[in-house]
């Protein structure tokens, strides 16, 4: 049996149920992908990759919700300001509901951006509108969650958002499998099942929180909304973060719809190759989290071996679960890819691109690791750097070889913009460590 030091187990404490939690929703996404892979058209598959498309970009912008909080809280834990980890939620919470209020309002014409900027079939378009109208009204529960999830994270508690993760994902394929096997639903049926499942996360969470944080009560203090110094940082460490992601969702969004564009074959065989990355992404996410929970813990108490020592650990498994993943990838993807969808057409295609599958752990777990050690020390203009090199990246390798070999273009477009995201913020974030 191997015994692990003791920095390598609070890593795992944090890591593992983080990787529960993570592994939940493409999990959750696999099985959406399946119910809709059997309904006879390959445009079900697309419509979940465009609807899943349009709320990774209203979602993602608002990402500093769960990272700058967690990064904030884990500081303020390590100093052990309890008054400051309230107001951090509180701060959190309130300008998530205020951003949900807003997006319900504009929801129309958000729907028309989304659609100006995908270029798809009517039927997807359709559908996806669809999905879309529905969806829409999980905002308050989803961007609540993430400001919650991100102060669990930064408390050193990763156990609630695994609680929280898996009952809501449970709820979800059971309610979606009911509405679509038992109603005849489609397309409405797995949108209403994500939507019951938001709503069912946010009320655990807050039950969570009450029994097992509620003495934090009394320091509760509304007014922290008028503490300009505050406030003042709070968004001087999130714009760097909601920059960043606007780059992501740049990328994400030309990523779909590029293979969009190349037919409704190319999208779902990009679907479903990125649920292979997605399933990678929130493996190494989990130790992501491990990063800001304790880098930002010893980065507010001031102790610089223990932080030097965490970052040595977490490139350790950083570059195991690289491999892993590769290994497993090489050997089982077409196996996985067939448990996804039975249309022959779909897999066969796939196949000419099978060999991304192997290249993107290797290319990206730097990538997530050094966002969790960046947002752990807030230095959040390191990570807004290296996104922008990382997505130039992205589309210069794109256009220069697109004309030539199309679809392999952007997935070496996009191996390129993971491998970049990591070197960069290594080289502009060295001095963090030393």
């Amino acid at each position: 049996m191997i015994k692990l030091n003791e920095g390598n187990s609070r890593i795992l404490n944090i890591a593992v149920p983080s990787i529960i939690s993570n592994i939940t929703v493409p999990l959750l996404g696999l099985i959406d992908i399946a119910i809709v892979g059997h309904l006879g058209s390959a445009a079900y598959i697309g419509t979940i990759a465009v609807g899943t498309m349009f709320f990774n970009i209203i979602y993602w912008i608002f990402g500093f919700l769960r990272m700058g909080t967690s990064g904030m809280t884990s500081q303020a834990y390590g100093r052990r300001d309890l008054n400051e980890v309230t107001k951090l939620l509180v701060r959190s919470m309130g300008i998530a509901f205020m951003i949900s209020a807003i997006l319900l309002i504009l929801q129309y014409p958000i729907e028309l951006l989304g659609f100006a900027l995908v270029d798809t079939t009517e039927e997807v378009r359709q559908l996806a509108s669809l999905y879309f109208r529905i969806c829409i009204w999980g905002a308050p529960a989803v961007l609540g969650l993430w400001s919650i999830s991100g102060w669990f994270i930064g408390m050193q508690n990763t156990r609630f958002p695994m609680y929280v993760a898996i009952t809501q994902n449970l709820v979800n394929i059971a309610v979606s499998l009911i509405l679509v096997y038992g109603f005849g639903m489609k397309i409405e049926g797995v949108a209403l099942g994500t939507l019951v499942a938001q709503y069912a996360g946010i009320i655990m969470s807050v039950i969570l929180w009450n029994q097992y944080y509620g003495k934090l009560k009394p320091r509760i203090d509304f007014r922290c909304f008028l503490d300009r110094g505050a406030m003042k940082r709070f968004f001087q460490v999130n714009r760097d973060i909601f920059l960043r992601t606007l780059c992501l969702v740049a990328v994400t969004v030309f990523f779909t719809s590029a293979g969009a564009r190349q037919g409704e074959i190319i999208l779902a065989v990009n679907t479903l190759m990125m649920q292979f990355f997605i399933m990678f992404s929130y493996v190494m996410d989990g130790f992501a989290y491990a990063g800001e929970a304790l880098v930002g813990r010893y980065v507010g108490s001031g102790n610089k071996i223990a932080l030097q020592t965490t970052i040595r650990q977490l490139f350790g498994w950083g570059i195991a679960l690289a491999i892993i993943f590769a290994l497993v990838y090489g050997f089982g993807g077409k196996l996985f890819l067939s448990l996804l969808t039975n249309d022959k057409g779909v897999i066969e295609a796939s196949m000419q691109f099978y060999l991304w599958l192997v290249i993107i752990p290797i290319s990206g777990f730097l990538a997530f690791l050094m966002d969790g050690i960046i947002i752990g020390a807030t230095a959040t203009r390191v990570m807004l750097k290296a996104m922008f090199v990382a997505s130039a990246s992205f589309f210069v390798v794109f256009f220069s070889l697109n004309h030539f070999i199309h679809n392999n273009a952007l997935w070496l477009a996009f191996c390129s913009y993971l491998f970049f995201r990591g070197v960069m913020q290594i080289y502009w974030g060295r001095k963090i460590w030393k």
